[in-house]
């Protein structure tokens, strides 16, 4: 019996991907999912100066409202990137782009 559960479990996963990828949802769902990826990977500090955090094709564009704290992010672009697309699971982000 537990087997049987298991394998409904994957089939519906499985159902699940496949709406996803036939709908063309994806993209949508990135959009969504990269805003609370970067409250966690960035944390609740440079959070609090976030005024909006936008995809745009492989390009996440971060509006800030401190421009030191903007000045510093910029720094370590690559690494933000790294640490996005780590937390994500997935390459989603290629560029990062602070304003």
């Amino acid at each position: 019996m537990a087997r049987r559960k298991h394998d409904e479990h994957l089939s519906l996963s499985d159902a699940l991907k496949e709406f996803i990828s036939e709908n063309k949802l994806q993209k949508g769902l990135d959009k969504v999912e990269i805003q609370d990826c970067w409250k966690e990977v960035m944390g609740q500090g440079v959070w609090s100066y976030t005024d909006q955090v936008q995809l745009r094709d492989d390009t996440l564009i971060v509006r800030l409202n401190s421009s030191v704290l903007r000045q510093e992010l910029s720094f370590g672009k690559a690494k933000i990137v790294k640490m996005l697309n780590q937390h994500l699971g997935r390459d989603i982000v290629k560029k990062l782009i602070l304003g």
